[in-house]
């Protein structure tokens, strides 16, 4: 016996807990204490790992004894029996044959009569693979049960920020209060033109707590450790912002896992998830959530500027289709501000610059947008049915050629099946050879990627535009929240308005007129009308 310590080691995983007392800390602790007792193995020093998988090294309690074993200061390291070093076979050979003999540290594990200063221990590397199979197996039982419990639409993973388990029932998610009002200002900060970057800086600066300070005040095991808690980071709005259980929908089997070794998670594919709908209720409207995503699809370049400009990224240039782009400054005053072609900007020779000031533009849309409330308040039925009218005749003639072509898609995909199949039968019985085969298989899987991608699109332009056409009841209930609209926001803005397509200036005996087009949404109406500098300033200068 010398003066270095004696390491025993304890662990515990999940799996072990199922047994009963004889794998806990508790009498682990016992075996070995009374085991270096009796053997007079001084300086005994616990390092424990609680909750912790076997097949995994990166363990709090096993990185500190190997801290201390490479510092020299272990002579020896005990455990109940190998299992309890770990069940990864490989590695616990590893350090049982090469690492700690490598520090002259004898290994002894109980149970199993391994003591590593006796014996050769010929039988270890057998108990060690059938440690390594009881993981295998245990971890193919919890993945079938896991499996199931998915499929059933129970929630795989803990409430995620702004949700808490019933007390009732732990798989059911209700509303915590704090967080969920958070929750609806990130989406309303969203609505109103804010970047993720730009709400993480304001739910900072107000001292809000993000989901990991949030968590630990709670008593709560945090989702991400490492998180900062003292600001908001702009992959967790993000985060937020992508989640559609914040609509009431469970999303199962969003990661996965590699094998039963590796721990790390991988993101699987958005068609691999598991949606059910309506299985709690909604922090945020859908309406809400399907604007936020449409406008995260449409990114727009931070501005430097914190007021949030309501035309940002809605208008478009009537001749080449580009956006128009935003020119404004702190040197320019509200007058000055203005929206150009972005193309004109990159190539004044291929767009003009479609130049119209955003003053003017806000007059113009405030009474095309107060025309339509009133429009919708003295004439509901009737706005209804023409606009489901309007939106049904704008996409009946779209919607058919796309399922035209899709039907042709499908019937395509279907023949290129067959004929690979008479193509492999060919090719077994000798009548075209392997060199043939390779390069005709080749083209029809190429042909056939091709047109599954092409029959993806196809069938989501045909949802959206069947939606577009149920969807109007919808826009009436956004439209409802407002009696008269004096101030333009960017919430206001991306509610109710799609797109405003800009036209090229007109010039007549020295005066300057364009067209506009404001395309509300759900292709409900679309209002015209002409912009005018002059007349603007006119009224402006009288008032």
């Amino acid at each position: 016996m010398t003066d270095k310590i004696t390491a025993l080691y304890c662990r515990l995983s999940q799996d072990d807990m199922l047994q009963g007392e004889s794998n806990s800390i508790t009498n682990q602790k016992a075996i070995l204490k009374k085991y270096a007792e009796d053997n007079g193995f001084s300086n005994p020093v616990y390092y424990v790992d609680d909750g912790v998988s076997g097949t995994t090294f990166e363990r709090d309690g096993f990185k500190a004894m190997m801290a201390d074993v490479e510092a020299g200061k272990v002579g020896t390291v005990i455990t109940k029996d190998l299992s309890r070093l770990g069940r990864d076979y490989l590695k616990t050979g590893e350090y049982i044959e090469i690492i700690f003999p490598d520090y002259d540290v004898r290994y002894i594990a109980i149970n199993d009569n391994v003591d590593t200063l006796k014996s050769e221990n010929e039988l270890m590397a057998f108990k060690n693979i059938f440690n390594d199979w009881y993981a295998r197996d245990t971890s193919k039982k919890i993945r079938a049960v896991f499996k199931a419990k998915g499929q059933s639409g129970k929630p795989l993973s803990l409430p995620i920020y702004g949700y808490k388990a019933s007390e009732e029932d732990k798989h059911k998610w209700i509303i915590d209060d704090e967080p969920a009002a958070v929750v609806r200002k990130i989406y309303k900060l969203c609505i109103s033109g804010y970047g993720p970057t730009q709400i993480a800086r304001k739910l900072t600066e107000e001292g809000i707590p993000n989901p990991t300070a949030y968590a630990i005040s709670q008593g709560r095991n945090p989702a991400n450790k490492n998180s900062r808690l003292d600001r908001w980071c702009t992959e967790t709005v993000i985060d937020i912002l992508e989640h559609p259980e914040y609509i009431g929908h469970t999303v199962n089997f969003r990661t996965r896992r590699k094998s039963y070794k590796n721990k790390r998670k991988i993101e699987n594919p958005k068609e691999d998830w598991l949606i059910f709908e309506n299985t709690h209720e909604p922090i945020v409207t859908q309406q809400e959530f399907d604007l936020v995503q449409e406008l995260r699809s449409n990114k727009r370049r931070n501005q430097k500027q914190e007021a949030v400009n309501p035309f940002s990224g809605v208008c478009y240039c009537a001749d080449c289709g580009k956006k128009l782009y935003l020119c404004r400054s702190r040197s320019l005053s509200e007058d000055q501000e203005h929206l150009k072609c972005s193309t004109h900007s990159a190539d004044k020779d291929s767009c003009s610059a479609h130049y119209i000031r955003t003053v003017v533009l806000k007059e113009l849309v405030l009474n095309a947008l107060n025309k339509l409330l009133d429009n919708v308040k003295d004439n509901e039925a009737e706005f209804v049915q023409t606009a489901m009218d309007n939106s049904a005749s704008k996409h009946s003639s779209d919607v058919f050629k796309a399922k035209k072509a899709l039907n042709q898609a499908e019937k395509r995909i279907a023949e290129l099946d067959r004929l690979f199949a008479r193509l492999y039968e060919d090719n077994i019985s000798g009548k075209i050879s392997d060199e043939r085969f390779a390069v005709l298989s080749a083209g029809y899987e190429d042909e056939q990627k091709k047109l599954k991608a092409k029959a993806s699109e196809l069938t989501a332009f045909i949802e959206t535009a069947e939606q577009k056409c149920a969807d109007v009841n919808s826009f009436i209930k956004v439209v409802q929240k407002y009696e008269h609209i004096t101030e333009l926001t960017p919430e206001i803005m991306h509610e109710l308005i799609e797109k405003i397509v800009v036209y090229a200036p007109e010039k007549s005996d020295g005066h300057r007129t364009q067209q506009i087009e404001i395309h509300f949404r759900f292709d409900v109406a679309i209002a015209t009308a002409i912009a005018d500098s002059k007349e603007y300033d006119k009224k402006k200068k009288a008032a």
